[in-house]
């Protein structure tokens, strides 16, 4: 009833304008402008830069209904990603090229293989990538591949940058946008934004955004029943009476940005903005088909609100001929999360007789729920001096310095835990996580450009770093903490915060350097060939459980040859790359006994593939856009684990932990493209257009041990369908759309709450069903 109503709204609007004249026709002569892009950390012309980049314009964007991370990961076939447990949806960890071990993004684990930025300032986060919500956004630049060069630590595998628009001293802007829309089992969801651009002077503008977004939830949690097995206790058989819900996994977040432009003078420029987003969702967005599709058997809490605000400023002038550039910023996060955690609980039930109230009497139902509360803070200064870029010899040099820390604290709480069996001073808490981690990051880097003739030039990069990695606190039972003894082992003279005692202080530091070597042949003005070793890397850093040791930094080393070309006046484009990288002592993540996390250097893995992008204007009216990826990554070399968390190459096969040469490395479909295409045709004096995409990827596994890959199996292939259809005028435009439009059940992960072999129950992450919507943009 509810497509049929919106469906009504839009045909009565295109039979209101029917009569009126026809919009002028386009012109056939010439393709799109051209995108700049600031990949190199100068403005150049896509087509120009010799990198594989996948652009997103504003244009695009607003083409393809984006605003927030899963509408945009379809359109960049480089990028894959895992929703971690899932959770809400900033807790995702993003991927590049198949540089990816299935790691569970454990607080305590490696930073991320990937890079994110919002304009001049990153945003990668241990508890997951922010889901930064898209409005008012000049472009999307993903950049796979190593840059560490430019960009450093945890752009090891590639870079995902995000530029919003600036403010505009030149002239007054404004506009809006408005959603209704409907999702396959679930209710109504709406989007509402809106932006303004206000000239103060001619030297100077304020830009405003605010948007406010409710997206309805589609699993639901339903009746069940659960048996605890509690040695030498009676049976007991719990419900979740009380926290069934229909679509109980929906989300609300709101946010703005206010950015500040001036021009000082001709040479100098100052921008500064703040932006801040507010998340809260429930359930999670992991279904159990065991139990139903869209559907899952919850016992207690499911929620997570997460909340952030950035500040940057960066100052851009001339010295002479050269630009200097400043960007520095902070960042504050804060999450409070609350997750049910009785897979745990049944599957450990021999150690629920451990547990009394405060008469001493067995717990018979000692079900498990987290409560968790993360503060993270992150500061970054670079400064960096350029010279012009028409030089036949030309350089950038600059300096960075970065502090990121994380508060954790996750109190694994019993309802009716008896004092004695709580952790001190945390009544209720069997398991406490109080933990202080900070990572910090020094770098100087230069990279360096010749014109050997005016068309071979040769590019020559650096980067020197020193990473200094720490992990302090508290983490264990009351009654022991991993480290042996049936007592907290406790370091004497140390603190942190209110936690019991300190029984965790490690510290991990390294210095290194990465490279580029880049040697690009310009065929004609359109047209150019390239050739790229580049390497990057990822900071090693503290194993929390004693005895496991640190984990050192992991490379990746990068050949990669590609081209690029625009053909009948940019009417076609075609870019293509070929690679073969080498993972090198990859850091391997991986939950040991007691579901606790490890982190070990694996041997090396090898990731060869193929990335490709068409863009064409065969005729005015139509313009076709398609992209695709062929990657094969596997284990350069067979690894293993045993029961006291070492990884070791001397391995018997057919062993369960046993990861064989050649295991295709998880979350990486071998084949990942799409297929866009859209008409534009006059209706009366409205220019009405229709649109399809054909998204698709291949089968991809989970995990990478054999214990892993049989637990979780596998990803299937599956495609998905978009389209839409409008009119626009004037700059408003109104248009009707359909995501999944065949409510393909595709996967973005599978995963067991607890340790393999112990937890059995796998929850599977679904692609967002069918979704149906109508939407209202205008432009002032």
């Amino acid at each position: 009833m509810r497509s049929k109503y919106l469906g009504t709204s839009l045909l009565a609007i295109l039979v209101a304008q029917a009569a009126m004249p026809a919009a002028r026709a386009q012109d056939a002569t010439k393709g799109p402008e051209e995108i700049v892009v600031t990949a190199q950390k100068r403005s150049e012309k896509l087509q120009k830069v010799p990198m594989s980049i996948q652009v997103l314009d504003s244009k695009k964007l607003d083409q393809l209904n984006v605003t927030e991370f899963a509408d945009y990961v379809k359109f960049i076939p480089s990028l894959s990603f895992q929703k971690q447990s899932g959770s809400g949806p900033n807790q995702l960890t993003i991927y590049m090229r198949g540089v990816v071990d299935g790691g569970n993004a454990n607080h305590s684990g490696p930073l991320p293989t990937v890079g994110t930025y919002l304009d001049e300032l990153s945003t990668s986060t241990i508890g997951g990538n922010l889901d930064v919500h898209l409005y008012d956004v000049a472009r999307v630049e993903a950049l796979p591949g190593p840059q560490g060069t430019l960009y450093g630590a945890s752009s090891e595998s590639g870079t995902l940058r995000v530029i919003t628009n600036k403010p505009n001293p030149g002239k007054f802007e404004a506009g809006y946008d408005l959603e209704g829309n409907t999702v396959t089992n679930g209710g109504l969801g709406f989007v509402a934004e809106g932006f303004v651009n206000i000239p103060i002077t001619d030297k100077a503008a304020v830009r405003l955004v605010a948007f406010d977004q409710h997206d309805t939830g589609y699993i639901d949690n339903v009746y069940g029943t659960r048996d605890i097995p509690i040695p030498g206790a009676p049976n007991t058989i719990i419900d979740n009476k009380g926290r069934t819900k229909n679509g109980f996994n929906s989300v609300d977040t709101f946010g703005g940005r206010a950015a500040l432009g001036v021009d000082l003078n001709d040479d100098w420029n100052v921008q500064t903005v703040i932006l801040g987003q507010d998340q809260r969702s429930n359930g999670i967005f992991g279904f159990d088909p065991t139990v139903g599709d869209l559907k899952v058997q919850r016992f207690q809490p499911d929620d997570n609100h997460d909340k952030w605000i950035q500040a940057g400023l960066t100052v851009t002038g001339h010295l002479g001929d050269y630009e200097l550039t400043y960007a520095g910023g902070g960042f504050i996060r804060d999450t409070r999360s609350h997750a049910d955690y009785s897979d745990y609980t049944v599957a450990y039930a021999d150690i629920g007789s451990y547990w009394s109230d405060n008469n001493g009497n067995p717990l018979t139902a000692p079900l498990q729920h987290i409560d968790g509360k993360d503060h993270y803070t992150k500061y970054s200064n670079e400064i960096r001096l350029a010279s012009p870029s028409t030089d036949r010899l030309r350089f950038i040099v600059g300096a960075f310095q970065e502090e990121q820390t994380h508060r954790i604290l996750q109190n694994y709480e019993i309802t009716g835990l008896g004092t004695d069996s709580s952790v001190i001073n945390y009544p209720g808490t069997v398991w406490l996580t109080n933990q202080g981690r900070t990572d910090r990051d020094v770098a100087g880097f230069g990279e360096v450009s010749y014109d050997v003739t005016d068309k071979l030039t040769l590019t020559g990069g650096v980067r020197v770093y020193n990473y200094d990695n720490s992990l302090i606190g508290y983490f264990g039972l009351r009654s022991f903490a991993f480290g042996g003894g049936t007592h907290p082992v406790c370091l004497p003279g140390k603190s942190y915060n209110d936690a019991p005692c300190v029984n965790l202080d490690a510290t991990s530091t390294a210095t290194g350097e990465t490279h580029k070597i880049n040697a690009t042949y310009k065929i004609d003005g359109d047209k150019l060939v390239y050739f790229t070793y580049s390497t990057g890397y990822r900071p090693g850093g503290v194993n929390r459980r004693t005895g496991q040791g640190n984990y050192d930094a992991d490379t990746l080393t990068n050949y990669e040859l590609g081209f690029k070309s625009s053909w009948y006046d940019r009417r076609l484009t075609f870019n293509a790359a070929v690679y073969n990288e080498d993972w090198s002592q990859f850091q391997y993540s991986y939950l040991g006994a007691n579901s606790l996390t490890i982190i070990k250097n694996a041997p090396s893995a090898n990731i060869q593939g193929i990335e490709a992008a068409v863009e064409a204007y065969p005729i005015p009216p139509l313009h076709l856009s398609a992209g695709a990826t062929l990657t094969d990554a596997g284990l350069s070399q067979a690894f293993c684990t045993d029961a006291s968390g070492t990884v070791s190459t001397n391995c018997v096969p057919g062993d369960t932990n046993y990861a064989a040469k050649g295991t295709a490395l998880p979350y990486n479909p071998p084949v990942k493209g799409y297929l866009t295409g859209r008409y534009s045709f006059p209706v009366g004096e409205w220019n009405g257009f229709v649109q399809g995409s054909l998204l698709f990827q291949s089968r991809s596994q989970v995990g990478i041990r054999e214990v892993d890959k049989q637990a979780l199996g596998s990803m299937p292939a599956y495609a998905t369908a978009d389209l839409s259809a409008g009119v626009e005028r004037n700059r408003l435009s109104v248009q009707l759309f359909a995501k999944n439009i065949t409510d393909e059940r595709g996967q973005s992960n599978r995963y067991l709450s607890c340790t393999t072999g112990f937890c059995s129950r796998v929850y599977v992450v679904p692609v967002q069903p069918m979704t149906i919507g109508l939407k209202v943009s205008q432009k002032f």
